[in-house]
């Protein structure tokens, strides 16, 4: 008898959605940020290839983080591995280290980045909201990696 692990939440992101994100993507790259979007480059950890798409940086209290809405996708398990990547809009590329946050830790983020940008990636956040109570944000935390980013000076 064997236990298997729960697999951790996930939204893959269908047909429509990921021709919207390669647009999107394409436009950072081309210095035309939407409402602060910018494009992630992080190495493969299997590849090795840089592998880019685009990402809403968030800004709180004075830090920078990026919140996965989807959840474990594979940008998440790519900056698990690498630890660092790069932003990028237009010319201007922002190296950066990363540390994921513990989810005792995401509530904060979490709130401030539903407030920012849920009008886009509620959907993704199975009924939670900006407005949820701290208890609900806490429970969703797990479905939602955050990771603390350290530009490189």
């Amino acid at each position: 008898m064997s236990s298997s692990a729960p697999t951790p939440y996930y939204l893959k992101a269908g047909p429509v959605a990921t021709r919207l994100n390669s647009a999107i993507g394409w436009l950072a790259r081309h210095g035309i940020s939407l409402a602060g979007t910018a494009e992630l480059s992080v190495r493969g950890r299997k590849s090795g290839n840089m592998l880019r798409l685009p990402v809403n940086p968030h800004s709180h209290d004075g830090a920078q983080y990026l919140v996965s809405a989807r959840g474990h996708s594979q940008w998440v398990r790519n900056m698990r591995a690498a630890g660092e990547g790069e932003l990028r809009v237009g010319r201007k590329v922002r190296t950066f280290t990363a540390r994921e946050l513990p989810d005792a830790e995401k509530l904060p983020i979490l709130r401030t980045y539903l407030e920012k940008w849920g009008w886009e990636v509620d959907q993704y956040f199975q009924g939670v909201t900006a407005k949820s109570s701290d208890e609900e944000l806490l429970a969703a935390a797990q479905d939602h990696p955050v990771f603390r980013i350290t530009v490189r000076k």
